[in-house]
């Protein structure tokens, strides 16, 4: 698959990058040093430059600083700050967008990722106690000191894309979109489009329920969907997975993997899509990539996007859910 731009004007890069999240935080023990290495290192090799992390996903800068020891020219890092916690307890305190919060959560991130710019700075989530025109006037003067290359938006409204962008060229917005998740579609993704930003997708795969592997009986006691996606709890779950045998059924006819269809499939939404599924297997990220070679027709298109409508089950518990801001 050809590289796309990524924001208007910006770099060319490999659509399918690497959520790097699972490495190190909410699906389980973090991964070893050794196996993140041999991971990151292998997905280089295959043509992936785009890695997408945070402050907030615990050690996972810091093993990504380890990792991009000397190839720091063949990746393009995305990185997150907002989200405030008591990490002695684990407890979360809110989101703070004030530039007094931005200022060490860079610096920080710098250092921990051993580097002297992100390629991309997002403000992880809304802060909801003042004008995003603030924030992102912050973060603007980052990109004036050359810390920050581009800016982004995770999980905004319409309306804050567009008076963010007033204030400063916003490079990409991310936001959980699937086949089973397409609520941005009727006022967001326009929004990324008039301001000329680029839609990078998480969970392009349901949090692996998508990929038709997903077992909850064999998950860990930390993974998070286990106690904070309803789409993973009892009946849900099992609706949501009869859903699923219908990308099944479609991957057969292509003669490819159900990871690969609904990778196809969101990519398929726009040429300013990208998608940064998360693995912590390099058979995953093999799968993944192949999704590049997969063709969808009209009609499988059409065919994926109405499973949507039956899908059992919010995508985060009621407190997840009210930090969001996407409509």
């Amino acid at each position: 698959m050809a590289k796309r731009e990524l924001g208007r004007g910006g770099p060319h890069v490999n659509p399918i990058g690497l959520g790097c999240m699972g490495l190190a935080a909410f699906y389980g023990p973090p991964t070893t040093q050794a196996d993140v290495n041999a991971l990151i290192h292998k997905a280089i090799d295959l043509g992936v430059d785009h890695f997408d992390t945070a402050e907030l996903y615990m050690t996972n800068e810091e093993q990504l600083g380890e990792a991009f020891a000397g190839k720091r020219d063949k990746v393009f890092i995305a990185t997150k700050f907002g989200p405030v916690v008591d990490w002695a307890t684990g407890r979360r305190l809110g989101v703070d967008g004030s530039e007094t919060n931005m200022r060490r959560a860079i610096e920080q991130s710098l250092t921990r990722l051993r580097t002297d710019h992100v390629d991309l700075y997002y403000l992880h989530r809304p802060d909801k106690s003042r004008p995003i025109e603030e924030t992102i006037g912050a973060m603007a003067k980052l990109v004036q000191e050359g810390k920050v290359r581009a800016i982004g938006l995770s999980e905004a409204s319409s309306e804050n894309i567009r008076r963010g962008a007033k204030v400063h060229p916003i490079a990409a917005i991310q936001t959980e979109y699937s086949i089973f998740t397409r609520d941005v579609e009727q006022n967001v993704l326009p929004a990324i489009t008039e301001v000329g930003a680029s839609l990078v997708a998480y969970s392009p795969l349901g949090r692996g329920m998508l990929t038709g592997a997903f077992s909850v009986e064999a998950a860990s006691a930390q993974d998070f969907r286990r106690v904070m996606s309803p789409r993973f709890a009892g009946d849900a779950f099992e609706a949501n997975r009869a859903l699923v045998r219908e990308i099944e059924a479609v991957a057969v006819e292509k003669n490819a993997k159900a990871a690969q269809i609904a990778l196809a499939w969101v990519l398929a939404r726009a040429p300013n899509v990208h998608v940064i599924p998360g693995t912590t297997k390099l058979a995953n990220l093999q799968t993944n990539l192949g999704a590049a070679g997969v063709t969808l027709t009209d009609a499988d298109i059409a065919r994926l996007g109405a499973l949507a409508e039956r899908v059992k089950g919010e995508r985060y518990d009621e407190a997840g859910m009210k930090a969001l801001d996407t409509d």
